[in-house]
């Protein structure tokens, strides 16, 4: 098997730290997947690591800053639409002239960090007016110190770790060759903790953690609660980001029609959720479906 080599000199990462890697291609060429190294004990592409750095290096919270967190394929979309819709209640009309009927919910929410960071430099996210509306799928341990001492405020949405691991099997098939497998290789390595900002289960013990020990600045959510009662936790996160819902607003139905207007019935009825295709993150086309 062929192994990443990692060019220590192209990282700021401290001389003495171990990096480790992960094999990524059998001789026969039964599976293939993007070089992972292990950094501070998760797994990060070099070209992620690299965005991290530079998140860590250059981004400047502030304490009114709203960072949506997850570990990939746990309701990030949905968790964007949902705070989006929230926090933009009051500007526009959730049945009519909405930006997520005609906007990407991935696209309302600016990433802190991007494998190629040349599509959008940390820089720009300096010009984004206050109270900025965040996302990442940064661990919490490898997020800038600043952005406790800011004050900012976290909200973190995990998942069925069996779930996860299924949409993300289909997702990263389905956008491109070079992401691609074997199931049973990729169940054995996500079980082993070994995938993009793995292990999922040190990733959410990390958010789960700091809820507990500050309980005003980081909201710990899981999406099958979501699930189960959309309403009742749309209303928690509301409260939690400074944006609560008025007696007058839940008698009129607003948390309703927020709760629908985000749901994943409504979203991919949309077309610009259904059709299209974009380049995110630099290198990976994906159909907007």
């Amino acid at each position: 098997m062929s192994t990443i080599h990692h060019d220590r000199k192209a990282s700021c990462r401290p001389e003495k730290e171990e990096v480790k890697e992960v094999p990524i291609q059998e001789e026969g060429g039964l599976f293939s997947s993007i070089p992972m190294v292990q950094h501070q004990n998760f797994w990060l592409s070099p070209k992620l690591l690299e965005s991290i750095e530079l998140v860590q290096e250059q981004f400047v919270p502030r304490a009114d800053d709203i960072i949506l967190a997850t570990f990939p394929k746990c309701g990030t979309t949905w968790l964007k639409a949902l705070t989006f819709a929230i926090t933009n209640r009051s500007r526009h009309a959730l049945a009519h002239d909405h930006p997520l009927l005609t906007r990407h919910p991935q696209d309302a929410v600016p990433f802190l960090e991007l494998p190629d960071r040349q599509i959008h430099p940390v820089a720009d996210l300096e010009a984004i007016p206050s109270p900025r509306l965040l996302a990442t799928h940064i661990p919490f341990s490898l997020l800038p110190a600043s952005v406790t001492a800011a004050g900012s405020r976290v909200v973190y949405m995990c998942r069925e770790p069996k779930d996860v691991f299924v949409s993300k099997w289909h997702f990263e098939n389905r956008v491109s060759e070079k992401l691609f497998v074997d199931l049973g290789l990729a169940f054995h390595l996500f079980c082993e903790g070994v995938s993009v900002l793995g292990p999922v289960w040190n990733h959410y013990l990390e958010y789960w953690n700091e809820s507990k020990a500050r309980p005003d600045k980081v909201l710990f959510l899981k999406y099958e609660e979501m699930m189960a009662d959309p309403v009742k936790e749309v209303k928690r996160l509301a409260e939690f980001i400074g944006a609560p819902f008025t007696d007058a607003e839940e008698r009129s139905g607003v948390v309703d029609e927020v709760v629908r207007l985000c749901s994943f019935e409504h979203l991919t009825s949309l077309e610009v959720n259904s059709t299209g295709v974009a380049d995110r993150i630099g290198g990976f086309p994906m159909e907007n479906s």
